[in-house]
C-alpha cells in the first residue's frame, strides 16, 4: 500500500472508503455518526486544519484515516478500510504512518477513541501497542448511550 497525505480534493476518496467501511455497523444503536458525514463536511474540515493519510493500491484508495494535532498529541478518528481489504493489515500500515508522523513532529503521544460495541478495534489497537486509559459513557442527541474506550500509545523517539 502506498499512503500519502490527503488534501481538500480528496474529500470524495475519503467520504467513500469511510462509508463503506462504517456501513458494517449500521445496525449499532445508534449507528455511528460517521454515516452522516458528507463529502462537503469532510472537505471543510480539511481546509480547516484537519489532517488525513488514504492508502492506495495500484492508485486506487483502499484506506484512509483523519486526525488531528493536539498540543503534544496526535488524536486519531475515522480509521477505516474497504471490507474487501480489511485483515489485510492496512489498517495497522496506516497506523504505523501517523505514528512516525507523529514522531517526526515531537509529539509524545497518539489517541483515539472506540465504541466498546465493537471490541475488533480495541483488539487491532492493543496489537500495536495502545493501551486503555478510560471508559465512561456518551449520550447521543437520541437519549442513548454509548460506552466509549479511550486508548493512547506513548511514543518513544
Amino acid at each position: 500500500m502506498h499512503i500519502k497525505p490527503a488534501i481538500p480534493s480528496d474529500a470524495p476518496a475519503i467520504h467513500y472508503i469511510m462509508i463503506k467501511a462504517f456501513e458494517n455497523d449500521k445496525d449499532k444503536a445508534p449507528p455511528s455518526s460517521a454515516l452522516k458525514e458528507t463529502v462537503e463536511s469532510i472537505s471543510s474540515a480539511l481546509y480547516e486544519g484537519e489532517r488525513a493519510l488514504i492508502g492506495y493500491i495500484d492508485d486506487q484508495p483502499v484506506g484512509m484515516v483523519r486526525f488531528q494535532i493536539q498540543k503534544t498529541s496526535l488524536y486519531f478518528y475515522r480509521l477505516a478500510v474497504l471490507p474487501e481489504y480489511q485483515g489485510k493489515g492496512f489498517a495497522k500500515a496506516l497506523l504505523k504512518t501517523i505514528e512516525a508522523y507523529a514522531k517526526q513532529n515531537d509529539l509524545s503521544r497518539i489517541f483515539c477513541k472506540v465504541r466498546a460495541a465493537i471490541p475488533k478495534n480495541v483488539s487491532l489497537y492493543r496489537s500495536i501497542g495502545y493501551q486503555i486509559y478510560s471508559e465512561n459513557f456518551v449520550q447521543k442527541p437520541n437519549g442513548v448511550k454509548i460506552k466509549v474506550i479511550s486508548m493512547t500509545k506513548h511514543l518513544t523517539s
